[in-house]
């Protein structure tokens, strides 16, 4: 289901811890982390992908909460999750998203779920880094529950 949504918001009424390394600007759907220190690269908050990098916002038993920042012309692996389903907002640049081998196009503002056991992949098709963040909810939300069906990277 994809969907358009305009956000007008505090951040803390949506039960965002606060942080000293993260500012939101709902209002123009701008998401902007602040210099981390370096003993938190690469860390369980963030890591560094091929295709960019991810920083966890909130975590609990079950859900997980990213920011996402995929660098232009650069893809997530076509994947499935067998233990949580996703939800993504795209907050800057143009993603093409592929659910199933359906492919959708998503601009800022625009939503889409992926369910669990459906193969899904994201690709940043913009000259500009493409920023969404990701819901993850389910009973397991480690990073090792993935099967990867194609990457770009070689990584099985």
């Amino acid at each position: 289901m994809v969907s358009s949504y305009a956000p007008t918001c505090d951040v803390r009424s949506l039960g965002f811890r606060q942080s000293r390394h993260l500012s939101v600007d709902l209002a123009k759907g701008a998401l902007y982390s602040r210099a981390m220190p370096a003993s938190r690269a690469n860390s369980p908050l963030h890591d560094e992908r091929p295709w960019g990098h991810f920083t966890v916002l909130d975590e609990s038993d079950n859900y997980k909460v990213k920011r996402i920042q995929v660098l232009p012309q650069k893809r997530l692996s076509y994947q499935v999750h067998t233990q949580r389903a996703e939800h993504w907002m795209v907050v800057g640049g143009k993603a093409k998203v592929t659910l199933d081998g359906r492919d959708i196009v998503l601009s800022p503002g625009d939503t889409v779920d992926v369910p669990a056991g459906v193969a899904h992949r994201i690709e940043n098709i913009g000259g500009e880094n493409l920023i969404f963040i990701e819901i993850q909810r389910g009973p397991y939300l480690g990073e090792d529950d993935i099967q990867r069906l194609e990457d770009d990277f070689g990584r099985r």
